[in-house]
């Protein structure tokens, strides 16, 4: 949607480079603790082993048979290196970028050696080619970080930076504005509800500005979008009607900072604000064994989705991909009147 956002984009660049003044940076340039990237990196070694191994196959069978002995080998080798790189994480993080790559193509090499070292030991392959594997590892490796690293790169954009620190380091005007003049409005009739609108919006401008990593709790999520949907009920009264089905053992999923709220504020803005009657909102959260279901839903009049160009939702989508690749699910759809949101992530 455009332009929905309470949060948008431009950050302090003093403000920046004095924390990185304080704080040294320690971030990690490649990452395989992920589903998607174990998938991915059993099917690019699988499938460079199975074109080596045409290479000298006379015919059909002797290719399927050189490729079962090279698996045999590569496959163990592969999940050795994935495995290693993933409990070394940390240790890694706290490299220089170039000894965190320097690292992963030695740790290929290694498992290189391991590969070659079951073909020794079964007796499969003799004599056992150790320097070809080290090297073909390594290489091998070096694809796999370079991957690595430009997905890395991927995730954080300078235009989507831009984009996640405007989120974080302005309020949008007229939500601000209306804000303020409901809180006025308050003072000498309702002083005590004028009071709870303003700690509510002081709670949302301490989510919004907090300094956020990669991610954050669904429980945190939570109570952002509870703090705006508390604003917005002064504002539209009876016309917002909102229903919470929590569940507390969800609520240590992690999510990408600030994905929930353009959520809500998408339900409001297409579902409360076109109808004269309002809408009903209603937010769930659901642990299902060890994945977590989010739903955000709202009624609706008219034309779905007019006035917006998708843009947030996009976005949310993007950047769940991002934090969990495959293991994240993103599904929007209209039944019965009924605008429905659906996010599915590990806990």
């Amino acid at each position: 949607m455009k332009e929905s956002q309470i949060l948008s984009v431009f950050h302090n660049p003093a403000s920046a480079s004095a924390r990185n003044a304080v704080q040294p940076s320690v971030a990690l340039v490649f990452d395989a603790c992920h589903v998607g990237v174990v998938l991915r990196a059993v099917l690019f070694v699988q499938a460079v082993m199975a074109v080596a191994t045409m290479f000298g196959a006379v015919n059909l069978m002797d290719w399927l048979t050189r490729l079962a002995l090279v698996t045999g080998a590569a496959l163990p080798a592969t999940l050795l290196w994935l495995i290693l790189a993933c409990i070394f994480k940390k240790v890694l993080a706290r490299l220089p970028h170039p000894g965190q790559q320097a690292a992963g193509i030695a740790l290929g090499a290694l498992a290189g050696l391991y590969g070659c070292a079951m073909l020794a030991w079964s007796g499969l392959q003799q004599p056992a080619p150790w320097w070809g594997s080290a090297f073909a590892g390594a290489l091998l490796a070096a694809a796999l970080v370079a991957a690595l690293v430009l997905r890395a790169k991927g995730k954080a954009p300078a235009t989507t930076t831009a984009r996640l620190a405007e989120l974080q380091a302005r309020i949008r005007p007229h939500f601000l504005f209306n804000t303020l003049n409901s809180a006025i409005a308050l003072v000498r009739a309702e002083p005590g509800k004028a009071e709870n609108l303003l700690e509510d919006l002081s709670d949302l401008f301490r989510h919004a500005l907090m300094e956020q990593g990669e991610s954050v709790t669904l429980r945190q999520e939570i109570a952002m979008a509870q703090a705006y949907l508390a604003i917005e009920q002064v504002r539209f009264g009876e016309r917002l009607r909102i229903e919470w089905a929590l569940d507390e053992r969800a609520g240590a999923a992690r999510l990408p900072p600030l994905l929930l709220q353009p959520l809500v504020e998408n339900a409001v803005k297409h579902g409360v604000e076109p109808s004269a009657s309002g809408a009903d909102i209603r937010v769930s959260t659901e642990c299902r064994g060890s994945r977590v279901v989010i739903k955000v839903s709202n009624t609706t009049s008219g034309v779905i989705g007019a006035g917006g160009s998708g843009t947030a939702l996009g976005n949310v989508r993007e950047r769940l991909s991002l934090l969990h690749d495959v293991q994240a699910d993103f599904q929007i759809g209209v039944k019965d009147g009924v605008f429905r949101i659906r996010i599915e992530v590990p806990i």
